[in-house]
């Protein structure tokens, strides 16, 4: 058995050795990569329980938007209640699998508003709603069907839904429809499973639909400031992307028991290559 090294075999030998060095100090994902609402350095602190104030903006809708309009006489009323059509089929639990599924449960029952920013409603005909809020809606319907109904009148008008889609290191990503008015980009999130460790969270990549074009903002979830930014809150068809870390790019892992098990992998690789090279 010849224990003496040549200049070459030595060369192997440390390669392999470095390169086990550098993944034992490369491959984990510090926490402060991580987690979300911290108080980033350089930037003014928002305390535990402060109040923080922000700004939310009305959303007018566009093109490929979906609206429900519920209208009721004073008549129906009294017959059937306060409660709504609509209301009772939220009870179903159909209703909520369609939902939860990415399926979109106005799409038959609502207005979508075409290309030009009209929907069309019975008996009213053709109605542009393009670049309105939902209650410049609803003062509309009401004024356009006094002109045929002579009793009062109940008009609702809501968003059927927000529609967002997650892209990239999500654990669930997807297209979403949640039943709400509003909703903030960490309940989106949440929708999605969270995301995964590897996700660069301080990179966010936020597309979202404006009446003259779509715009790409970068956003980091990392930054309790985000709360007082206009993207703290979802806007329908905002579609949102999780980059992964340069960790996933070489291939190490997520956390440290896998870390630790690419390591002793290495270790053993060495281990044997130096058995062989021993025996010869």
């Amino acid at each position: 058995m010849n224990n003496s090294f040549d200049p070459a075999m030595r060369k192997v030998v440390w390669s392999l050795l470095v390169m086990v060095f550098m993944l034992s100090f490369s491959s984990c994902v510090s926490n402060k990569k991580i987690m979300y609402y911290q108080n980033l350095e350089g930037n003014q602190v928002i305390q535990d329980g402060e109040l923080i104030s922000y700004e939310l903006p009305e959303y007018r809708l566009q093109y490929n938007d979906i609206i429900d309009i519920q209208i009721q006489t004073i008549e129906q009323i009294l017959e059937k209640g306060l409660t709504s059509k609509i209301q009772n089929e939220a009870n179903n639990a159909v209703f909520g699998q369609i939902a939860q599924s990415g399926g979109d449960i106005y799409y038959m029952t609502g207005y979508t508003i075409d290309k030009n920013g009209f929907i069309r409603m019975p008996l009213l005909g053709e109605i542009q709603v393009n670049d309105m809020t939902l209650d410049e809606i609803r003062i509309l319907v009401e004024k356009e069907l006094k002109k045929y109904v002579t009793s009062e009148i109940f008009v609702r008008v809501k968003l059927g839904g927000i529609r967002f889609s997650t892209l990239g290191e999500f654990r669930r990503p997807g297209k979403y429809v949640v039943l709400q008015d509003r909703l903030t980009i960490f309940e989106a999130i949440a929708q999605a499973g969270d995301m995964t460790t590897v996700a660069k969270r301080d990179q966010i990549l936020l597309v979202r639909q404006y009446p003259d074009g779509t715009r790409l903002h970068r956003i980091n979830l990392n930054d309790r400031q985000i709360i007082q930014t206009p993207f703290y809150f979802i806007q329908p068809n905002d579609q949102i992307y999780a980059e992964p870390l340069k960790t996933r790019e070489i291939g190490t892992g997520e956390n440290t028991a896998q870390t630790v098990a690419l390591i002793l992998s290495s270790i053993t690789a060495v281990a044997l290559v130096l058995n062989i090279i021993l025996q010869n």
